[in-house]
């Protein structure tokens, strides 16, 4: 079975800065995108940030410039460098992996709980 675990979500004030961190456990044979999607009450999730197997990166172009996302594939884990905050980045950050559990299995989304992050004075 496989868990996302996302942590370090939590109050800022605006202009500062927050990481969050997605691990991934369990049974996993190899992960190919990694990606951050967030929700505000009251609206659809938008796609924050991915990366790719080869790093290549994309981001919403509201967070280009402040945001970074990035991976440690020995730790199965995917990053979100989170700079400049702004109250409109307020939000429910989910992690989404694309992956495959085993050898011979097709590579599938799997989803963190997500994490609240709230940007205010």
């Amino acid at each position: 079975q496989v868990q996302l675990v996302e942590s370090g979500g939590g109050l800022v004030q605006p202009g500062g800065s927050l990481r969050l961190s997605c691990a991934a456990s369990g049974s996993i044979f190899s992960i190919n995108g990694m990606g951050w999607y967030r929700q505000a009450p009251g609206t659809q999730r938008e796609l924050v940030a991915t990366i790719q197997s080869d790093d290549t990166t994309n981001y919403l172009d509201s967070v280009k410039g402040r945001f970074t996302i990035s991976r440690d594939n020995a730790k199965n884990t995917v990053y979100l460098q989170m700079n400049s905050l702004k109250p409109e980045d307020t939000a429910v950050y989910y992690c989404t992996m694309y992956l495959k559990p085993q050898r011979g299995i097709r590579y599938s989304s799997y989803w963190g709980q997500g994490t609240q992050v709230a940007v205010s004075s």
